[in-house]
């Protein structure tokens, strides 16, 4: 069996990280997003993939080549226009058999999962997962163990089943996809050519233990935090005799931890990175190759991207810093609302709620800021940006 991987889509609400790389090889613990959920399929069995790109898509294949270095197999085919999720599964049509698998290119899934979803024989079955918060996804409506309707985000809750965007699809869903007209959004949708199927084919659904939807910045972290609970430690980098490193932790060649450093893991460091003297990193934490890391700097659940400089006495928590940011010595980034709540950002002119209360900056690559800068909590900062000293940044 082959698996389907859409990655063709810009990633606009993954806006500022999505501006430089497409959203599926944003990085959690070090490695694409795209790379974990290859891994996961190769697990359950599936070495065989074609992956549907478009936004930035040449970076995904000077990345990946053809899978050799992951023993797999990997095609692409070009989506130039994003036309819906319907077009991009038509695409594939004579590079697949009559059983396939659709995986979304932007979802954290295990292979015990998967394993569980291929061994069904319906002629179509859904991935579902429950979750407190439906708003913003394709609920799914049942009856026994069968699909009898999808509801594209529905304005008035109608259940907590959503559709997790992983499918096993046979054969016949072409026949449907050639019927299937623009939706309200002007694209041709997969869930509509599905629903015009439920009266006359066997389509079920699979539960699913685990599924970290990446559709927002801020999810990264939830990834990056679950993906980093099952590392073992690994160090091939340099530790000095007065550094300090607890639990589970992963240290790549080249890179050095100086004296008096302190890190609590699980965390990963990357290649030729260069760490301390002084600084604390805690736990959930992952950098990237050839970061910096100054003197008494603090850094916790965060990711921090390849070539990032963190300048002395600077704080980072809960936050992204982009590839090649240099944050000037006394940086401070605010992680917490004096008040507790819930910390909300604006995205294209509206507010959102993040679910978390704790959240520092999201920022692009290669920010630049000025010593002693001050950054509010939940603050988006564009790819290119700059502060100057002193400056204080509140949205």
């Amino acid at each position: 069996m082959k698996a389907v991987i859409l990655a063709a889509g810009e990633g606009t609400r993954m806006r500022p990280l999505t501006s430089t790389r497409p959203k599926v090889m944003l990085p959690v613990v070090n490695r694409p997003v795209l790379e974990h959920i290859i891994i996961s399929a190769k697990d359950a069995g599936i070495d065989d993939f074609v992956c549907v790109v478009g936004y930035m898509g040449d970076m995904i294949r000077e990345y990946f080549g053809d899978g050799g270095s992951l023993g797999v197999h990997i095609d692409y085919v070009d989506q130039k226009v994003q036309l819906g999720t319907a077009h991009a599964i038509s695409m594939v049509r004579d590079l697949i058999g009559d059983r396939f698998l659709v995986l979304n290119g932007d979802a954290i899934i295990e292979s015990s999962d998967l394993r569980s979803l291929v061994k069904r024989e319906e002629d179509i079955v859904l991935a579902v997962k429950e979750i407190d918060n439906p708003e913003g996804y394709g609920v799914v409506k049942t009856r026994g163990r069968r699909i009898v309707e999808i509801a594209e985000k529905p304005e008035h809750a109608i259940g907590n089943l959503v559709n997790a965007g992983i499918y096993l699809f046979s054969d016949i869903i072409f026949d449907a996809i050639r019927e299937t007209e623009k939706s309200t959004r002007g694209e041709y949708e997969i869930t509509d050519s599905i629903n015009a199927m439920v009266d006359g084919s066997d389509i079920g659904y699979s539960m699913l233990d685990t599924w970290i939807d990446i559709g927002r910045p801020w999810n990264l972290l939830d990834a990056n935090e679950y993906l980093l609970s099952d590392i073992e430690t690994e160090i091939l980098g340099e530790i000095e005799p007065y550094a300090t490193l607890k639990d589970k932790i992963r240290v790549g060649n080249g890179t050095i931890i100086r004296n008096g450093s302190y890190i609590i893991g699980p965390a990963v460091i990357g290649e030729n990175c260069d760490i301390g003297p002084n600084c604390f990193i805690r736990p959930n934490t992952s950098i990237g190759d050839g970061v910096r890391i100054g003197n008494a700097v603090e850094i916790k659940n965060s990711i921090v991207m390849d070539g990032a400089h963190i300048g002395h006495l600077s704080y980072a928590g809960d936050s992204i810093l982009g590839s090649g940011c240099n944050l000037g010595a006394g940086t401070k980034i605010a992680n917490l609302r004096h008040d507790g709540r819930n910390i909300r950002v604006t995205m294209k002119g509206k507010s959102a709620d993040t679910g978390r209360r704790k959240l520092g900056v999201i920022m692009g690559d290669y920010v630049h800021t000025g010593i002693n800068t001050s950054i509010n909590v939940g603050v988006m900062m564009d790819a290119g940006r700059s502060t100057y000293p002193g400056e204080v940044v509140m949205g």
